[in-house]
Parts: structure tokens; C-alpha cells; sequence
């Protein structure tokens, strides 16, 4: 092996590795979305410290991840789809950071509802739902990534629409029982924040589905409205 091709393969290990713990880090984003919907529907709040310790995992992965992209760009130099992978990793790691972010936000919640002795399920609102949903959307994006699927990719971003039309759907439903009861405004006040989280984890797998499509495509698929209707 010449010294040429000795250096294009350190740099396939180094983008093999860097996609690596990108997966690594959206198994735990995911493994903190499932934990906080699980809290919502059992009660179990002792899982909200495992939640928010998780959290700080997260955030040191995103670190790394950023100083590795920063670090290749630096002395590999890539260019074309080398480039565009470094790049759209660096963009996916900061949704990733973000969607576990929300998570700990519904685990808080989820807290604080309990521990004033409420249960969220006498609401009948679709969180469950609407949770399971997005939680879809981020194995899927995750997965797409995983493959480079530009096809699941798209498919993620039209399920995007679905959950913002469920999550509008609960926000009327909490809204209509704090008129009809003032006493239950804090917990649904507190769910809507749970329903919002849910509705922003979302939307960052869509982001992360839409770096795919940039990564393999070059293209801002946030501009071809056809694709996402």
C-alpha cells in the first residue's frame, strides 16, 4: 500500500468512526425519549434522575463528535461528499443534543405532576400517541443515517406533518378542559409543555433526516415542498 492510499484509508476509518458514535449518541437520545414517555404513562419519576444523567452523556458526545468534525475538516480537508457527510454529521449531533434536551424536559414534567398528586391520564389526551410517534421518527431517522436511505429520510419528514397535526389536536383538548375546570390549569399547563417537547423532538429527527438527503444528495430538501407534502 502506497503511502496515497495508506491516508485514504485512515480517513474511511475516521468518517466509519465518527458515524459511529453519531449512532451512538441517537441510541441514547432514543434510549431518553423512551424512558421519559414510559415515566408519563407509569408514574415511575425515580427514572427522571437515569433521564437527566443520560443527558450529560449526550452532551459529551456532541463535544466530541464536534471536535472530531473540526479536527478532520482541519487536516483531512475533504471535499465533495466527504465534505457534505462532516459537515451534515456536525448538524445532526446538535439535533440529537437537542431532542435529548427535550426529553429531559417531558421527564421534569412528568415529575412535577405526579408529585402534586395527579395522574395524566384523566386528561385523555393522545400523548402516548404522539410520543410513540416521534419516538418512530427518531429510529427511523437514526436508521436512515445509519444506511444513507434517502428514501426513509423523506418518509420521516412527511411523518413530521402527521405528528404537528396530532400534537395541535391535544392542545385544543387541554385547552378546552381548563375552561370547563380552572382546577386542573397547572397539570394541563404542564402537559401542554410534555406535548410540546414531544412535538420539538419531532422536528429534530426531521432535521436529522434532512441532513441525510443533503448528505447523499446535496440538496436542501427543505426547499422541494413536493417531497414533503
Amino acid at each position: 500500500m502506497n503511502e496515497s492510499q495508506h491516508l485514504s484509508s485512515q480517513f474511511d476509518e475516521e468518517l466509519s468512526r465518527l458515524r459511529t458514535h453519531v449512532l451512538q449518541m441517537g441510541g441514547l437520545v432514543e434510549t431518553q425519549v423512551s424512558a421519559a414517555i414510559d415515566a408519563y404513562s407509569t408514574g415511575e419519576i425515580a427514572s427522571v434522575k437515569t433521564i437527566v444523567e443520560t443527558d450529560r452523556k449526550v452532551n459529551e458526545l456532541e463535544k466530541a463528535i464536534d471536535d472530531d468534525c473540526a479536527h478532520i475538516i482541519a487536516k483531512r480537508q475533504p471535499t465533495a461528499s466527504d465534505l457534505r457527510l462532516v459537515l451534515g454529521i456536525s448538524k445532526i449531533v446538535t439535533d440529537l443534543e437537542r431532542a435529548g434536551d427535550e426529553a429531559k424536559k417531558i421527564a421534569k414534567g412528568v415529575r412535577r405532576i405526579y408529585e402534586n398528586g395527579h395522574m395524566p391520564s384523566q386528561y385523555g389526551v393522545g400523548i402516548r400517541h404522539l410520543a410513540e410517534a416521534a419516538l418512530t421518527m427518531v429510529r427511523e431517522a437514526l436508521d436512515a443515517f445509519a444506511r444513507l436511505d434517502t428514501v426513509q429520510a423523506t418518509e420521516v419528514i412527511r411523518a413530521d406533518s402527521e405528528v404537528d397535526t396530532e400534537f395541535k389536536s391535544i392542545i385544543r383538548q387541554l385547552i378546552t378542559h381548563m375552561m370547563e375546570d380552572p382546577r386542573t390549569i397547572t397539570t394541563a399547563i404542564d402537559i401542554i409543555s410534555i406535548a410540546r417537547a414531544i412535538e420539538r423532538i419531532g422536528d429534530h429527527a426531521k432535521n436529522v433526516s434532512e441532513q441525510v438527503v443533503y448528505v447523499v444528495e446535496g440538496r436542501d430538501i427543505r426547499h422541494t415542498k413536493e417531497l414533503i407534502k
